[in-house]
Parts: C-alpha cells; sequence; structure tokens
C-alpha cells in the first residue's frame, strides 16, 4: 500500500504532532527510535528533491533517540520534548557545528555551545537530527544560497520555499517531523511559513533569548499546528543572560488557548501603505479569515496602513550599511563568493552617508511609533503575510531586483521593529492547491493571545488539503 493510500486511514509516525508523539511515548503505543527511523526514511525519499538540510546528522540522532527510548520505557522521562526530532536554522549555533549563515564567505569553524534556543530544546529533550538551509546572511526570502544547494516548495517544486528560514519551512511542509526553529528580523519565519502552508510565530522581542541578539531579530517555532508552536515556547521562551534583551522569568501558561472571538475587536489590514500590490488571491483569503472571526462574534473593521516610503527605503539603507560593514572587512576574493544578488544590494552601503545609516536607522523607531496607536482601538491585527501567492525557486525575492529587495516584506517588517508578536498560519489555497498565509497580530508582550487566536482560527478557518507527498521518481 502507497504512502498515500495509508494516510488517510492511519497517521504515518513523520506526521504527528509534538503534542500527538509525547501521548505515544507516554502511552508506549511506539518510541522515539521508530518515530526518528520513519521521520529518516521519509526525508530519504524528500531530500533529494527539496534540499532543506545541513549538517544532517542520523547517527548521533538515532544515539539520542536510544536513549530516550530507554528513558520512555524505564518511567524515567520526564522531559517535555523527550525523544521528539527537532531541525535548527544553520544560523542558531549548536555545539560542535559550523555556522556558515548560509554563505561561503564564512570561514567554517565549530560552535563551542549550543545558542540559547538550542540549548532550550536539547535540555528538554528533543533530538536535532539536522540543521536547516538559508540565504546568505539571511538577508533574502528565499531558499537561494552560495554555500547550500537550491532549498525547493514541496507544495511545488517549481516554486520558493520563502526565506530566510527556507530550509525549515520546507522541511515543515514536507513532514520532516514536527518542529522546526528559525529565525524572523523581517519575516523571516512567518513569511516562509506562509508559502509552505504552516504555522510560525515571531514572538515578542525578548521573548525568546538569541545570541547574537540585534535589532528586530527573535528565533521562533515553525510548525504544522497551533498546539506544537505554544508547545515549543513553552520550552523556548525561559530566559538567558546571554541575550541582554531577553525578558525577565515569566508564569505563562502555553496550553492555555481557548480565546473566544465574542466581543473581541480586531483590524484588517489590507493596504500596509507601501510595497508590492496585494494579490487577488491573497486579499480575499485574509478578508475571508477576518470575515470568520467577525462570525464567531468580534467586531472587525478595517484600518489604514502607517508604512511609508521613507520606512522601506530607510531600512533598506540600514541593512545595506549593516552587511557592507561585514563584507567590506573580507578580502575581495572572498567577498565576490557572495551571492552575487546579496553583493549588489550590499555593495551600494558603501556610498551612503553617516547622515543616511542614521536616518535609515530611525526609521525603525518610527515603524514602531507608528504601529502602537493601532492597539489602542483594537485588541488583533489581520492581514496578508505576503503580498504574493508564491514565485519561482530559483529567485532571490519575487520582484528578483537588488534595487527593490523588501517590496514584498511591508505587512511583516514593522512587527520586527515594534517588537509585536505576529504568527502565520494557512488561510486558504489558490486554485492549483498552493498555500496562502494569514498574519494575525497582537500587542507586544501578548504572545499567548496570538497563538490562542490562531487556535481558534485553524477551528473556523475549516478542512485543510493533505500536505504533500514525495515525488515517485
Amino acid at each position: 500500500m502507497s504512502e498515500e493510500e495509508t494516510s488517510d486511514a492511519v497517521t504515518a509516525l513523520h506526521d504527528l504532532s509534538a503534542v500527538d508523539m509525547i501521548a505515544g511515548f507516554r502511552a508506549q503505543q511506539f518510541t522515539p527510535s521508530e518515530v526518528l527511523e520513519e521521520v529518516l526514511a521519509h526525508i530519504a525519499r524528500w531530500e533529494p528533491h527539496i534540499k532543506a538540510l545541513y549538517a544532517f546528522d542520523p547517527d548521533g540522532a538515532r544515539d539520542a533517540a536510544k536513549a530516550s527510548t530507554e528513558r520512555w520505557q524505564s518511567g524515567e522521562s520526564s522531559k517535555p520534548l523527550d525523544g521528539v526530532p527537532v531541525t535548527i536554522k544553520d544560523n542558531i549555533a549548536t555545539k560542535g557545528v559550523a555556522v556558515p549563515l548560509g554563505t561561503t564567505t564564512t570561514r567554517l569553524v565549530a560552535a563551542e555551545a549550543d545558542a540559547p534556543p538550542a540549548a532550550r530544546l536539547r535540555e528538554a529533550g528533543a533530538i536535532i537530527f539536522s540543521k536547516t538551509t538559508m540565504p546568505d546572511f539571511g538577508m533574502l526570502s528565499s531558499g537561494l544560497s552560495s554555500f547550500h544547494p537550491l532549498t525547493r516548495n514541496p507544495w511545488d517544486l517549481r516554486q520558493n520555499p520563502g526565506g530566510s528560514s527556507a530550509g525549515a519551512a520546507a522541511a515543515g511542509a514536507a513532514g520532516y517531523g514536527p518542529l522546526h526553529l528559525g529565525t524572523d528580523i523581517g519575516g523571516s519565519v512567518r513569511l516562509p511559513a506562509c508559502w509552505c502552508g504552516l504555522v510560525a510565530l515571531k514572538p515578542s522581542l525578548g521573548r525568546v533569548p538569541i545570541d547574537p541578539p540585534y535589532v528586530g531579530r527573535v528565533a521562533g517555532p515553525m510548525t504544522r499546528t497551533v498546539d506544537d508552536a505554544a508547545l515549543m515556547m513553552s520550552v523556548l521562551a525561559k530566559p538567558d543572560r546571554r541575550d541582554g534583551m531577553s525578558l525577565p522569568p515569566n508564569d505563562i501558561h502555553w496550553k492555555t488557548l481557548d480565546k473566544p472571538a465574542r466581543k473581541l475587536r480586531i483590524g484588517l489590514l489590507l493596504d500596509p501603505g507601501v510595497g508590492q500590490a496585494l494579490e487577488k488571491d491573497v486579499r480575499d483569503v485574509a478578508v475571508k479569515a477576518a470575515k470568520a472571526f467577525e462570525g464567531a462574534g468580534a467586531v472587525v473593521h478595517e484600518v489604514k496602513g502607517f508604512m511609508t516610503r521613507e520606512m522601506l527605503d530607510g531600512l533598506d539603507n540600514f541593512w545595506r550599511a549593516r552587511l557592507w560593514d561585514d563584507l567590506s572587512k573580507l578580502p575581495a576574493a572572498e567577498r565576490g563568493k557572495t551571492l552575487p544578488y546579496i553583493l549588489n544590494w550590499a555593495e551600494a552601503g558603501a556610498k551612503l552617508s553617516g547622515v543616511d545609516v542614521i536616518r535609515g536607522f530611525n526609521t525603525t523607531m518610527a515603524m514602531r511609533a507608528a504601529a502602537a496607536p493601532l492597539f489602542a482601538d483594537i485588541d488583533y491585527l489581520i492581514s496578508p503575510v505576503s503580498p504574493v501567492v508564491k514565485f519561482a525557486a530559483e529567485l532571490a525575492s519575487p520582484l528578483n531586483d537588488p534595487a527593490r529587495p523588501f517590496e514584498h516584506i511591508a505587512y511583516t517588517v514593522p512587527w520586527n521593529m515594534a517588537e509585536n508578536p505576529a504568527i502565520s498560519i494557512n488561510g486558504g489555497y489558490d486554485a492549483e492547491g498552493f498555500p496562502i498565509g494569514v498574519q494575525i497580530i497582537g500587542r507586544r508582550f501578548d504572545d499567548l493571545g496570538v497563538l490562542a487566536m490562531a487556535k481558534a482560527f485553524e477551528t473556523l478557518r475549516g478542512a485543510q488539503r493533505p500536505w504533500p507527498c514525495p515525488p515517485k521518481s
């Protein structure tokens, strides 16, 4: 019987949610070793086609799964993720593995320690069996990289998975286990989740400690279900002194995701004010999501976007200068190994004045100031994640133009700079069955509320299409 035929009758172990895996381990219905072997066999069928993994370590994973199996069988397991397979993005350090940042210009040196998010997952018993791919320096929403092979979208191999958490999104959609960890400074977990049909939370800044920390940069879960994202957050959201922006300890009950929509005030943002034109299919999905909440008793009204050309171009200048600072220190031959699109984009940073760069940085504060008043009148905001449904796998960005690199992030980047939690969740499909995400944003620090709204939407959105299966050849 084929994998497609069995999927309707019994959920394959590699397709189980983390919540269901843990329940199965506890009931001794199956073991972490059995789950891992199914995940590895599934990867063998998919990976030649999508190229999502870096530093794949099946032997190390088997050792960890064996130890986890013994703990569960002896009744000694007390870790919240014990035996659950997980992948971690290239740029999140894991002890003993080099961190190439998606680019051939990086000197490959084994990391001396786990970065905070990786440490929390390992402490929780998760089996880190691989890292995942990303584009050069994380500065593209694409599966294109000068270091990693081209990563493709499992829903349609001709299409891009997005990025910069490209491999994490592709792995999640393909069923490489339930939990995947990405990073996001302008949309890098939400955009690929949108294009791969996943759930991805960009937490409030500091909710998940990260090293190195940076303005707007967060790590967040990428999963198939909201419950799994919440489970990951219960592990990831612990303070770490390595991150000076880490939030203090909290008593958030991450499993409490019951939030009635009745009487909630919800804004619908369809025009951010700048960027690529919104495609009709994306607009229809966002409007349908808003109407679903309205049907559940929420009060919904459309709100005006606040992003401006000055904000987006200023951020572009700031990020160009920031990357050029790194690239300019390299010998010309090494610098030339950078992905041409990225090098072309960053070189323009050399021509910016100090005032240009400061003005660019100041737009991050302008976004924050402009975003805050929205939540004086609403509890949550619904918007598209990406203005476009999809784009070709070989492209660096939807427009593929280094002179206009960020036209597709106007819905996502403001929430990095404003520090609000924002989640992408699948809202529907185009005529060819390609997923289209919806974004739900909450007030700063209301990560639990955003997850609860996404959980409610899982029920409201209706039946979902089956996850893609690996090609037969």
